[in-house]
């Protein structure tokens, strides 16, 4: 997280905690002080308070021991509940990336294509936090020419409450980055305008990974 520049300090506060969300900066069950995170972002506690209470309404974050004084945290999720936002997520995208095909135009492909691009130089170099950025992109960039902004909004809370667990299994998780690129495959299918198949790849990129995903809480559960 960078400093803010003083203006609408709440709503760029906001912005900023997601961001740093949906980009891996946050673990799983780490505690977010509010004198920390002002620092970081160079501002006082009230705008930080406010963009924290957004998050816990939101039930992206959890509540700190201290009230609305004693920041906040990351949730540490379920199984079942990791099950349940990685279905929501499943529906809800492959439906926006059925409709962004009927509104996309060559332009805005290229620029996936690029996007795509970047994404598989990140998996070979192993740079986490650059493909994170360029994944959320190529998603919200797809889904952007849904023209669904309530399904869109929905969305978006969903990466936020899933993302840190997400984040936290990457690294494990790029052997199947490797051998099955559904962000090309939807790309490629944008290219022909098949919408259906385009949805499918989506569907099978998120599915897959909540399949991962809930192999390694099994893993988890059976050592403990």
């Amino acid at each position: 997280m960078s400093p803010l520049e003083k203006n609408n300090l709440s709503d760029l506060a906001y912005l900023a905690m997601k961001n740093a969300l949906l980009s891996g900066d946050f673990k799983p069950g780490e505690r977010l002080i509010l004198r920390d995170v002002a620092g970081k972002l160079g501002i006082s506690l009230t705008p930080v308070r406010d963009a924290i209470n957004h998050l816990i309404a939101e039930r992206v974050l959890d509540r700190g021991p201290g009230g609305q004084k004693g920041g906040a945290s990351v949730p540490v999720l379920s199984r079942d509940q990791i099950r349940q936002l990685m279905f929501l997520r499943a529906e809800l995208e492959s439906k926006l990336a059925y409709a962004a095909v009927a509104h996309i135009n060559d332009k805005d492909i290229d620029k996936l294509e690029h996007i795509v691009r970047q994404m598989s130089r990140c998996i070979d170099s192993d740079s986490k936090s650059k493909y994170l950025d360029l994944h959320r992109s190529f998603h919200f960039s797809l889904y952007e020419h849904a023209r669904m902004d309530v399904v869109l909004d929905i969305t978006e809370i969903l990466w936020l409450r899933c993302g840190p667990a997400l984040n936290a299994v990457l690294p494990d998780y790029v052997p199947n980055l490797k051998q099955q690129d559904y962000h090309q495959a939807a790309l490629n299918f944008l290219k022909s305008r098949e919408a259906a198949r385009v949805s499918d790849s989506i569907r099978l990129d998120i599915t897959e990974a909540g399949k991962y995903i809930d192999l390694q809480y099994a893993r988890s559960e059976a050592n403990q």
